[in-house]
């Protein structure tokens, strides 16, 4: 039973409360019953007793894994004990996972590419795809004059650093003919990112949802780039080499894998219902939240030659852009061995 308070702050959150978030807080460990289809599945030759395995997962607003399980009743089917922890993006959680505190979550497509090429040792371990292209946007606020991206040339925007706002910001602005050196690009997490957006300190900002939907809705913002022309529709779960390397982790994270993917399809058929539910967790209305439950929605896939490929043009174009200090090889960052967590069909 979970006994530590709801993961997601309000989308308002204080500066302290981030840095909490960011520096890892650790949620109390919660026990989970063993269900008999999630412990067949931990392991593909043994239905290894995961009782006694302490799985460390990341959790983010984004992504909401500890949401989409309880929504899809899935929770208390995870056949080993679980540690939650709160981050305010991918980036700072896979820096929590190459110091060993956490041992898997889910991010979107660039932190990986900035974890490998800062010599952090983690995988991609579990793939998912949007069916509407990137889920990232630009938005502007309200009576902004800016209507293109053109307009942005010396503008400040804001992004998160290393982030999937990251890469889709790059790809929006190489669509515009424009650099990254053409305009003012303000790091800020999200939630410092929303005040700097609602005061006038940036003209632009580069985010995911629900903070698109919200700045639109509450805000009057408005969106000026979206969808399949930018940025990458993979997300992606990411383990530490460490925890794949340990075989009780690994069964572990098999068995999370596979009922996790259960919880995204849910959510995929159910988007009334995990709209709903998704609101209640963030604060925010269902109003907000059934546009980003819509546009949010993925679908698991297998790791394949072509998921591989499309992480290496990110690790090219990042290192192009000088964004990056290495040009890695995202296969020694990616592995098809929880393949079979993924749903047939």
């Amino acid at each position: 039973m979970r006994t530590r308070p709801r993961f997601y702050a309000a989308l308002t959150i204080t500066l302290a409360g981030l840095a909490a978030a960011a520096g890892c807080s650790s949620s109390s460990t919660s026990s989970a019953s063993s269900g008999t289809s999630a412990s067949s599945s931990a392991s593909a030759s043994s239905s290894a007793d995961l009782s006694s395995v302490t799985l460390n997962v990341g959790d983010q607003k984004g992504t909401g894994a500890e949401a989409v399980l309880a929504a899809a009743g899935l929770l208390n089917t995870l056949p080993f004990k679980v540690n939650w922890s709160d981050f305010t993006s991918g980036p700072p959680m896979l820096q929590a996972m190459a110091s060993g505190s956490v041992d898997v979550g889910g991010v979107g497509d660039a932190p990986p590419v900035f974890a490998a090429s800062g010599g952090e040792a983690v995988e991609i371990v579990g793939a998912r795809k949007t069916n509407d292209g990137d889920q990232d946007s630009v938005v502007v606020p309200k009576g902004s004059p800016i209507t293109s991206i053109q307009q942005l040339k010396g503008k400040k925007i804001a992004y998160a650093s290393g982030s999937s706002a990251n890469y889709n910001l790059l790809t929006v602005l190489n669509k515009a003919s424009l650099t990254t050196k053409d305009v003012s690009l303000v790091n800020l997490q999200p939630a410092n990112a929303l005040a700097a957006f609602t005061s006038g300190s940036v003209e632009a900002w580069d985010v995911w949802p629900p903070y698109v939907q919200q700045v639109v809705a509450q805000n009057g913002a408005r969106v000026i780039s979206t969808g399949t022309a930018y940025g990458n529709p993979y997300s992606f779960e990411v383990a530490s080499k460490a925890a794949v390397a340990d075989p009780k982790k690994a069964a572990a994270i098999k068995a999370y894998l596979t009922i996790l993917n259960k919880g995204y399809v849910w959510t995929a058929t159910h988007p009334a219902q995990w709209a709903a539910a998704w609101a209640k967790a963030s604060g925010l209305p269902v109003s907000v939240m059934e546009q980003a439950a819509k546009l949010s929605a993925t679908t698991p896939v297998a790791i394949t030659d072509d998921t591989t490929t499309a992480e290496q043009g990110l690790v090219d174009q990042f290192f192009a852009a000088g964004l990056i200090p290495t040009k890695v090889d995202m296969k020694d960052y990616i592995t098809d061995q929880f393949n079979d967590s993924v749903p047939a069909g």
